[in-house]
């Protein structure tokens, strides 16, 4: 059994949907995919992709990102679209939930930002599509958004076994960006993450976390923790992203 890894999909794009929809029906079917975040803000494209994904493989483990959660198609705020789309993951058999295989344990953390990675721009303020396309209930801040998300994932940072995997769409921490991005790219990290999935990483004992959001692969280790970060991204972008999924562990299951 392997363990693949892929986030920020986006079908929106055509090319992106044909990447998708080409997957081998076959070559994964004992294999499982970690899907962190981001697939698309039309709740029909990621039936479809939900569909699509449980024939290929085995299991596939997903939490939202935060264009999942853009409310421009919907009748409702984004934590009633979260509730939607674990309804639809449910009855597609899409786990959003821990998956565990004797020694192996897959954990999913929900986040969001809180602002711990540094404080917005004006500038960021005002492009930041998430402030206009996302709606959130009266009060909700976005220190209150990320504290509702992260208080899901208390139920499980219990957990012990030979490996833990845990996957977030959202980055746990800011250093996990390389030195090289350009100072007027670094205008968007307060909106990357936040420090409270580290704490609970740190709790857990991962010895892998996968991660999304940033569209800059990488793999890299800090404090006893794998971390990786394998998006699809846009079609332009094929400087930071492979366009493929990546094998991250491997269980020998004999």
């Amino acid at each position: 059994m392997r363990i693949f890894a892929i986030s920020d999909v986006h079908i929106d794009f055509e090319e992106n949907r044909q990447w998708l929809y080409s997957l081998s029906q076959s070559r994964f079917k004992n294999d499982i995919l970690v899907l962190a975040g981001d697939i698309s803000d039309k709740i029909s494209l990621l039936a479809r992709a939900f569909e699509l994904l449980k024939q290929c493989f085995s299991e596939v483990l997903y939490v939202p990102g935060n264009h999942d959660l853009w409310v421009r198609h919907d009748k409702t705020d984004s934590l009633g679209k979260f509730h939607r789309i674990k309804t639809l993951a449910n009855n597609t058999g899409i786990r959003m939930e821990p998956f565990h295989s004797g020694p192996l344990s897959v954990i999913p953390l929900f986040g969001w930002y809180d602002y711990s990675f540094g404080l917005p721009s004006n500038k960021l303020s005002s492009m930041w599509r998430d402030y206009f396309v996302c709606k959130w209930p009266g009060g909700f801040d976005e220190d209150k958004i990320t504290h509702h998300f992260t208080s899901m994932n208390e139920a499980c940072l219990t957990v012990k076994n030979q490996t833990i995997i845990s996957f977030s769409h959202f980055l746990p921490r800011i250093d996990l960006m390389p030195i090289y991005i350009p100072a007027k790219k670094r205008m968007i990290y307060p909106v990357l993450g936040s420090e409270r999935l580290e704490a609970q990483i740190r709790r857990l004992g991962s010895h892998i976390h996968i991660y999304g959001h940033s569209h800059v692969n990488r793999r890299i280790s800090k404090d006893h923790t794998t971390y990786i970060n394998n998006a699809y991204g846009y079609p332009y972008e094929t400087m930071i992203a492979s366009k493929k999924m990546r094998c991250v562990f491997e269980q020998n299951n004999s």
